[in-house]
């Protein structure tokens, strides 16, 4: 029976926590955790909606809709949402060309697209999406977001485009307003050096605070900066959508822009939320569906779209969080705050929040990012994309980031290698194509076909997971050629894509599994030339492979290991071991027996020869399930000539097993039957004897030689490691073994 867990009785499911508990917690952990996260919300959302033109009421509603709708429905435990600064540019776009109450009637259009997508199952697939892309698009609009606020900062309004930003901030610095720019400056200085101040004060979030400095210094200070305007209260603000009356076709591409982008941008801040804490993972679809209502709720009401966002998230889950209680909670009080104390909003200076979004902006251009693009690879699609969000628009820039990066993932695929070249010290050619084999290649074959000298001898050797009928065409051609000049072609396949299948059907991408299949299962159809055919299909595909490393073990032999296991053919030690050519000196009897009166001069000889002229550093003893001598000994009838005189080196493992071994105890705990009991009692009494065999004595006391014990599970293809008097698993390495005995 197997030792895995998979193979032991399952249990059910835990009850889930009591009323009373969920309360515990939420007083506990959430409550405090949606208050930090409501103070640094608040500012962020007031924020975004200036970036973004749009009323400030409106990241307000945002705000509470996104805490409270997703925080209630959605399907990750700990993310929060809201007003993004993700969205600013296509937002403000949008309101530019439509206006705001068509605006509204886009982000209710783009939640039910939401909503269509979770209800499609499909929310994975936005995931789909390069990272680099999304890297990039976050850093495109980081850089638009801080231009636009740079002129705010210094007393003015931002411009139409990034380019107008750009161009016109030496003329917005001749006419610098010095009151803005100072309370500007101070918030910017207070949430870059907010993480060196004490500990226990930085409880109280950093951007909270510099904005509340900010407004005290508008209210005390010289000059009249200007400030945030709210018309009416939050419910004033509140206004059914305006269904447009033409324009389809762009307010479709609004809606499918603004979907797509809050999608992408609240699963890629899901996932990433789900690596900071170790609770229940997240569920896309509902997440997803969730993101959808909040957006339709949200623009029905007069808000701002809405996301996941990960600074919030952040906050959320070291806040310590627990459950969604948090999120929804952290909306009502956003919803509270923005009916009862309405009148503080407006006290708060555009040059403070346009300090904070500065901030915010060049946070998302993240130097890890590009590093890490730089080197994978991708540091031309990571600047194509940054370039056009900035100087396009945001889906052309994406559009484009998400075109090159296909265009490179296509070169690198089907990218192949065409080396020719002679082998050094001989008049042979080697030809190695290496890679996707396709028409594309063609060139590049028939010029290092061309390098290869007419008659000689020449060996293509194959590394090819795909060959089309193109490829496959042109090197069988150049062969059938090359041999009419006299030389000849020798084919060795190494990779998974053969030769012989290219003409038989359409081409197929060899999967890597295939290899391993072909070198390690038995043969499926026995034929009556069954070892001939094996020899040449290792001829074949594998002989190439570990040629050069045989050369170089012609003359001597350095096997770090003496394995002593069963000749039942089941049992193949280089596998099991993974091991190759030179590794392991075996020794191969029935029941993997060491005769205690050292009788067998066979096993005598390869135990010396091992030790003392090989000088192997360990001594494995390995036994398995199923094994024929074990259940012969358990019989007791007898066997036959030979087979009996030699199964009575066993009878002392036989004898062990009966009087109650404690290697059988831990084996029968866990499942296995009596044959599998005693061949691990036999690996243990072999252990035995090896310990009091002299030779081995000597190498253990000269040279440190280890002795250990194996057994192989046939049936789950497992290895365990048998001791003198217990079993235990064998862990990954650097994890130890894990005992199983009592």
């Amino acid at each position: 029976m197997s030792t895995d867990t998979d193979a032991r009785p399952r249990h059910a499911a835990p009850p889930g926590p009591s009323l009373s508990d969920r309360f515990s917690t939420i007083m506990r952990h959430d409550l405090p955790a949606s208050i930090v996260v409501f103070l640094v919300a608040l500012p962020l959302s007031l924020g975004i909606a200036v970036a973004s033109d749009a009323p400030i009421a409106a990241g307000l509603i945002a705000a509470a809709v996104g805490g409270i709708v997703v925080g209630l429905f959605g399907g990750s435990p700990l993310q929060v949402s809201g007003p993004a600064a993700g969205l600013t540019v296509v937002v403000a776009e949008t309101i530019h060309e439509f206006g705001w109450k068509t605006t509204c009637f886009i982000t209710v259009a783009a939640g039910l697209l939401q909503l269509i997508f979770g209800l499609s199952r499909i929310a994975r697939a936005a995931l789909a999406i390069a990272p680099v892309v999304v890297h990039a698009m976050l850093a495109g609009i980081g850089i638009t977001i801080a231009l636009q606020q740079a002129h705010v900062l210094l007393g003015g309004s931002s411009r139409s485009s990034a380019w107008a930003n750009l161009t016109g901030l030496p003329d917005q610095l001749l006419n610098l307003h010095g009151d803005d720019f100072f309370i500007g400056a101070v918030v910017i200085a207070i949430i870059l050096g907010w993480r060196y101040v004490p500990e226990r004060i930085r409880l109280v979030p950093g951007p909270l605070v510099a904005v509340l400095v900010g407004t005290v210094l508008a209210l005390v200070g010289p000059g009249d900066p200007e400030r945030i305007k709210i018309d009416g209260s939050l419910f004033d603000a509140i206004g059914l959508p305006e269904i447009p009356s033409g324009g389809w076709g762009s307010i479709a591409i609004a809606v499918l822009t603004i979907a797509l982008i809050a999608s992408v941008e609240s699963l890629l801040s899901a996932v990433a939320v789900d690596k900071l804490h170790s609770g229940p993972r997240t569920n896309f679809d509902r997440e997803l569906m969730a993101q959808g209502a909040a957006n339709m709720t949200s623009g029905l009401l007069g808000g701002l779209p809405v996301t996941g966002v990960i600074v919030r998230s952040s906050t959320n889950v070291a806040a310590g969080a627990k459950t969604k209680a948090s999120a929804w909670l952290h909306g009502v009080w956003i919803l509270v705050f923005s009916i009862a104390l309405v009148g503080v909003v407006q006290q708060v200076p555009k040059s403070a929040l346009a300090g904070l979004l500065i901030v915010v902006g060049v946070q998302l251009v993240k130097v890890g990012h590009i590093r890490l693009a730089r080197r994978t690879g991708d540091l031309a699609v990571y600047a194509v994309t940054v370039v056009g969000v900035v100087f396009l628009n945001l889906l052309e820039g994406v559009l484009l980031g998400l075109v090159l990066a296909f265009v490179l993932l296509l070169w690198r695929v089907v990218k192949v290698s065409v080396v020719a070249g002679p082998v050094t010290g001989t008049d042979r050619w080697i030809v190695s194509i290496d890679g996707t084999c396709t028409f594309l290649a063609l060139p590049k074959l028939s010029a290092q076909f061309a390098e290869v000298p007419a008659g000689t001898d020449v060996l293509v050797e194959l590394t090819v997971d795909f060959l089309d009928h193109a490829a496959y065409e042109a090197i069988h051609d150049w062969a059938r050629q090359h041999e009419n000049t006299g030389g000849t072609v020798e084919f060795v396949e190494i990779g998974t894509a053969r030769m012989e299948q290219a003409t038989a059907g359409p081409p197929q991408r060899g999967p890597a599994r295939g290899m391993l299949d072909a070198a390690l299962r038995p043969w499926r159809e026995r034929t009556e030339n069954a070892l001939e055919d094996g020899v040449a299909a290792y001829h074949r595909g594998h002989a190439h492979v570990v040629r050069p490393h045989l050369d170089e073990l012609r003359d001597h032999q350095d096997p770090h290991s003496l394995f002593l296991t069963c000749a039942d053919s089941r049992i193949v030690p280089n596998v099991i071991t993974n091991s190759g050519p030179g590794d392991l000196f075996t020794i191969r009897n029935v029941g993997n027996l060491i005769p205690a009166d050292r009788s067998d001069s066979s096993v005598e000889a390869a135990l010396t020869f091992s030790l003392q002229k090989l000088d192997v550093r360990n001594v494995v003893v390995c036994g398995h399930s199923g094994c024929g001598a074990m259940q012969a000994l358990l019989s007791g009838g007898p066997q036959g000539p030979g087979l009996d005189e030699w199964l009575a080196h066993a009878y002392p493992s036989l004898h062990r097993f009966h009087t109650g071994h404690p290697i059988a105890r831990a084996a029968a705990a866990l499942g296995y039957d009596e044959a599998a009991q005693l061949a691990m009692v036999n690996v243990a009494v072999q252990l035995e004897t090896l310990h009091s065999h002299p030779v081995v004595q000597q190498a253990m006391a000269e040279r440190g030689v280890t002795v250990s014990g194996l057994y192989f599970d046939i049936g789950t293809a497992r290895v365990l490691e048998v001791t003198t008097d217990g079993i235990a698993e064998i862990a990954d390495a650097g994890h130890g073994a894990i005992a199983l005995h009592a």
